[in-house]
């Protein structure tokens, strides 16, 4: 049976792609060729730190040239889409480089998704492989996905890595490692062509996925980590997020690969691991996300050991509010670089320049784009025409990272990119007189009761600095009066945790009107996390919707008694 291969396009014009190569902006090489320039150059570095201990340059491209001529052997070719779905392990990087050094295209997705989500990935990347876990934690990822291609046509391997037993039907990760490294002549691919896929759960009802080639990962990307390491000495990397995030996109390609640096990788995040690691291991940089690291500092309420202070802590993913950053830049001793980015191809962060990052009325700002990752305009959202200084619109950006186009999905590629080639992020903000980016709102990301529009992230901001909440999130639960009333969910600080009237007080004192305040409260002691390391919204709408007392007991417009 035949099957058609997917298409991955690219909706820049290509002399503006070239333009990026000529000015040095982007490297003009394939992953694993730089990769294996690294290794030439440092034989015995270290690359990856992790469970298992150390691994160094040369051993790690050795596996990596095993696993590749396995994968050869299995009929992988170039251009192939093969599904990765690991936790932060060397065996994660492993695949990454060795499909990288055969021309493939990596769709990794983190340990913990659903075999439906995955099911829906791998179907519409035509995926022909997916490299899976035989366990962790309760799954059994590797047994799943082959339950799953006896109705795929395309998929015709699956991978299984250890510790334990290969399920019946898969092929054996280690039998793989076996092959011969010296036969393998690694594929040559077109710098500018795909090299990974990112997911990326977004507003959409299926997870969106985004192509990314080597030069926006290596360069783009790249060029991204650079601005943060002020001396070029090569980093050593604590990743608190999953590899297979695209927050974590930023490891492998960037931090190996770019930068000969060092990985220093957590099978799953806990605040006492990451502290342990921070303190065995000392890294130059820190790369979580804002929930996290407030895990990591009530842990540090009871201790006066100092940390050793890395070069920056880089929090992204979810909004930073001002309380966070100054607790965190005093705990961890170094600047605090407040990221804001995407999948979807933007990036700006508050660099090196200031310990907290800088705040406006709104919050912690975006920082200054820079022109060698992502180009950043503000735009009409109607008719994507550039707006003056000062004026708010939707952010839009191009640039050295700027993905190829959505997976298998046209629609998207017509709804966020612009016909120049401009990605459409769906955030509202403005850029000041000295260029820095403000983010001030969603296009669409809103709560509407009784017609009247609320942003959750402007609320969580002003809750964020109450004295009593530890951390955060807001949501819209459903209402058949209102249509839907706006929830917090609660960690909070010390022991008894807020009522819902002194958050409303609070909120009247930071100048939040009244329709804005939230009408249920739910207090837990740590907020869920998505397998991509975010708060997970709909893990808490779906509790508080279970929860939620009966709406016809409540006065129009007034709040409802706590949901828990």
């Amino acid at each position: 049976m035949t099957v058609d291969r997917l298409e991955l396009h690219d909706l820049l014009p290509r002399e503006l792609r070239r333009s990026w190569v000529v000015d040095g902006t982007c490297p003009d090489l394939d992953l694993y060729s730089l990769f294996r320039a690294r290794q030439i150059a440092n034989l015995h570095h270290t690359a990856v730190l992790d469970a298992k201990g150390t691994l160094c340059y040369t051993a790690l491209d050795r596996k990596v040239r095993c696993l590749a001529a396995g994968l050869r052997g299995l009929g992988i070719r170039p251009g192939d889409v093969v599904g990765v779905q690991l936790p932060n392990h060397r065996s994660a990087v492993i695949a990454d480089l060795a499909l990288a050094a055969l021309g493939a295209v990596a769709l990794p997705f983190p340990v913990g998704r659903g075999v439906l989500e995955a099911e829906c990935l791998l179907r519409r990347a035509e995926a022909v492989a997916v490299i899976a876990s035989v366990a962790h934690k309760d799954f059994r990822h590797a047994a799943d996905l082959h339950a799953l291609s006896r109705t795929m046509p395309a998929l015709r391997h699956v991978v299984a890595v250890g510790p334990g037993t290969a399920p019946e039907g898969t092929v054996a990760w280690s039998e793989l490692l076996r092959s011969d490294p010296g036969a393998f002549v690694p594929a040559r691919p077109d710098p500018d062509g795909a090299a990974r896929i990112l997911v990326s759960s977004g507003s959409e009802a299926e997870p969106k996925m985004i192509a990314y080639s080597h030069n926006a990962l290596a360069g783009g990307r790249g060029n991204f980590l650079a601005s943060l390491i002020p001396d070029g000495t090569p980093p050593r990397c604590l990743f608190l997020v999953p590899l297979a995030s695209a927050f974590g996109s930023n490891g492998t390609a960037v931090t190996l690969a770019r930068h000969g640096g060092t990985l220093v990788l957590l099978d799953r995040f806990t605040p006492d691991a990451a502290l342990t690691a921070l303190r065995e291991h000392e890294p130059t940089h820190v790369l979580g996300v804002p929930t996290m690291i407030r895990m990591m500092l009530e842990r540090l309420d009871a201790t006066d050991e100092p940390l050793p202070a890395p070069t920056a802590l880089v929090l992204g993913g979810a909004p930073l509010d001002e309380t966070t950053a100054e607790a965190a830049a005093k705990a961890f001793g170094c600047p605090v670089v407040n990221l804001y980015g995407s999948a979807d191809g933007v990036n700006c962060h508050t660099g090196l320049a200031h310990t907290v990052p800088p705040t406006d009325g709104a919050g912690v700002v975006a920082g200054r784009p820079d022109p060698r990752v992502a180009e950043i305009r503000i735009a009409d959202p109607d008719t994507h025409a550039a707006l003056p200084d000062g004026n708010v619109g939707e952010i839009i950006s191009r640039g050295p990272m700027t993905p190829l186009c959505y997976v298998a999905a046209p629609d998207l590629d017509a709804r966020y990119r612009t016909p120049d080639g401009w990605v459409r992020t769906g955030d509202l903000g403005y850029l000041d007189p000295d260029g820095v980016l403000h983010v001030v709102g969603r296009l669409k990301d809103i709560v509407i009761r009784g017609g009247a529009n609320i942003s959750p992230a402007e609320v969580e901001r002003e809750l964020s600095s109450h004295p009593r909440v530890r951390d955060v999130v807001c949501v819209g639960v459903p209402d058949p009066l209102m249509g839907e009333r706006l929830a917090a969910c609660v960690v909070p600080r010390g022991g008894r945790p807020p009522t819902l009237d002194e958050l409303g007080a609070h909120l009247t004192g930071r100048g939040l009107e009244r329709q804005k305040h939230p009408e249920h409260l739910l207090a837990v002691d740590v907020l869920p996390l998505t397998p991509a390391g975010k708060p997970d919204r709909a893990a808490l709408r779906e509790r508080l919707t279970e929860n939620r007392p009966s709406a016809s007991a409540a006065e129009p417009g007034l709040p409802l008694a706590q949901a828990g």
